[in-house]
């Protein structure tokens, strides 16, 4: 009797790659929210003001040091539980929708589905990261203002909300749905703007690396070295949108004459860069890079690493009884 042929092993399905995501996505978190809290007042910090106004922070280190003095270690993990409820439906949405995404589009200009064609993975991405920015802009707004709060050394608009909770009803009743929503605009295109670069980078990386023989797939080094390399990309491509992401999520609002809920600085994310270049120029766009670059470069190494590895050991255990058969 001839023999069953064997059982191919089946490629990670959207739910098992937004699991995968997430879990890898709150692991990298936790490291890199002091930097993000770092990043946020940084980049609040002389808002439109000509010349930077006063300095209460000189840099990265300088918020992260002065945080840890006045406010403990509370202060530099500010906005944490919103952060891993974001980073689950982000990276989740993100590292779960951007396969199929990337080979349903590859199918449908007639390619086939593994092939790594750049302007495909590039939509791909930043289709995902426009998923995931949706899902969770209430989240990442919750985050910001949390995070910008501080009851000793405070830059921007202040909003002090006991936990996340709270954050959340309090601008609800305040703004209503309307204010949950305020700035998806700009995060999405922040987030597809840093997701059209991220695995495109990553992956492009990772398969010079094993096609020039220089370190196998399944090293770690491998993937270490490939979301380094993805980590500076995004980046230099996220920076100016994020500095006004972050400006729309934290302004005051008010009521208008029609009844609608306006910020008092920004009317949408265009005119916030426009504002913040003209007032404050260039620099103005790019406040806090260095805090960003220290956040977004372990935070995408460990997230896209431990997803790697995650999806490794979760496929290996899964398909443990095709290797028995």
């Amino acid at each position: 009797m001839a023999e069953a042929p064997p059982k191919k092993a089946r490629s990670v399905s959207t739910t098992e790659g937004f699991i995968c995501g997430g879990i890898a996505a709150c692991l990298a978190v936790t490291v890199s929210n002091p930097a993000e809290v770092a990043k946020t007042r940084l980049q609040l910090q002389g808002e439109l003001s000509k010349g930077g106004g006063k300095k209460v922070y000189n840099n990265a280190f300088d918020v992260l040091a002065k945080t840890w003095k006045h406010e403990g270690i509370r202060g530099i993990q500010r906005g944490l539980p919103p952060a891993y409820a974001y980073q689950i439906l982000l990276n989740g949405s993100r590292l779960g929708f951007y396969e199929p995404f990337r080979r349903s589009l590859n199918r449908f200009i007639g390619r086939p589905a593994d092939e790594q064609i750049p302007i495909t993975s590039v939509i791909a991405g930043a289709t995902s990261g426009a998923v995931g920015a949706s899902l969770g802009n209430p989240l990442f707004l919750i985050k910001a203002r949390m995070q910008a709060y501080s009851p000793s050394l405070p830059v921007g608009a202040q909003h002090n909300y006991k936990n996340a909770f709270d954050a959340l009803v309090t601008i609800f009743r305040a703004e209503g749905p309307r204010g949950l929503v305020r700035g998806i605009d700009a995060a999405i295109l922040r987030t597809s703007m840093g997701s059209s670069v991220q695995l495109p980078s990553y992956n492009f990386t990772k398969s010079q690396i094993v096609k020039h023989n220089i370190l196998p797939a399944d090293s770690t080094w491998t993937f270490i070295l490939s979301s380094t390399f993805s980590g500076a990309c995004v980046c230099l491509a996220m920076q100016p949108a994020d500095t006004a992401l972050t400006r729309m999520y934290n302004q005051p609002t008010v009521i208008g004459p029609d009844g609608k809920l306006k910020g008092t600085l920004y009317r949408n994310p265009i005119d916030c860069l426009w504002k913040t270049f003209k007032i404050e120029g260039i620099r103005g766009l790019y406040k806090g890079s260095t805090a960003h670059f220290m956040r977004i470069a372990p935070h995408t190494i460990i997230t896209l690493t431990a997803n790697d590895i995650i999806v490794n050991l979760y496929t290996a255990a899964r398909d443990r009884d095709l290797e028995e058969g």
